[in-house]
């Protein structure tokens, strides 16, 4: 299937589910730098990064049999990276659970990753990247779902499996948790969507 750019992805999603890989193919071209950049905020590497990309588009084939066209493929597939993203972090702390138990400090070993051409300052990506690979998983994800992905609270609620209002207080905590690491005019090079802070806190 030759796609053009204008084709809908519940088209390209129904051709790939039979078994057409150049509808999957075309899905790949068009969703895989959102994707990308959205695990790489999460996992603060590059190279992992690239790796659950892979994975996920890999997990998304095989499942698309199950997928309904008439849902957000783009939504489905932030699901699917998400999870990755949890396994990969799941396994990680299990890693330095295991090293500390014979003395190693994996902590040394971690790979700082690279500003891509998005970035306005080398520095402060990498800065950035790492701060947000630390937060604690309830304020990172939310955060990197609206602030990062442009998702509205309600959307990334969706996906996260709780209400607006829990994400957007979530955020707000997790700006907060990055502005203590970093300095705040640092931060607002990267993070291009402004995010006020929730009534009443």
């Amino acid at each position: 299937m030759n796609a053009p750019a204008d084709v809908p992805d519940c088209i390209l999603t129904s051709a790939a589910a039979q078994g057409d890989e150049e509808a999957f193919a075309a899905l790949m071209r068009r969703h895989k730098s959102w994707l990308y950049r959205f695990i790489r905020r999460y996992t603060g590497d590059s190279d992992e990064a690239y790796d659950v990309l892979q994975d996920t588009f890999v997990s998304a084939w095989q499942a698309l049999a199950r997928f309904d066209p008439q849902r957000s493929f783009p939504v489905w597939l932030r699901r699917i990276a998400l999870n990755k993203c949890r396994d990969r972090a799941r396994r990680l702390a299990v890693r330095r659970a295991a090293l500390a138990l014979f003395g190693f400090d994996a902590a040394n070993n971690q790979h700082v990753p690279a500003a891509d051409e998005l970035a306005g300052s080398e520095q402060a990506l990498r800065r950035l990247d790492q701060a947000i690979a630390n937060l604690p998983r309830r304020l990172k994800e939310p955060l990197i779902l609206t602030t990062l992905q442009g998702l509205s609270h309600k959307e990334a609620a969706v996906i996260l499996g709780t209400n607006a209002k829990a994400v957007e207080m979530r955020v707000y905590r997790a700006r907060r948790r990055l502005a203590a690491d970093m300095q705040r005019d640092e931060i607002e090079d990267v993070l291009t969507r402004d995010c006020p802070s929730p009534s009443g806190v």
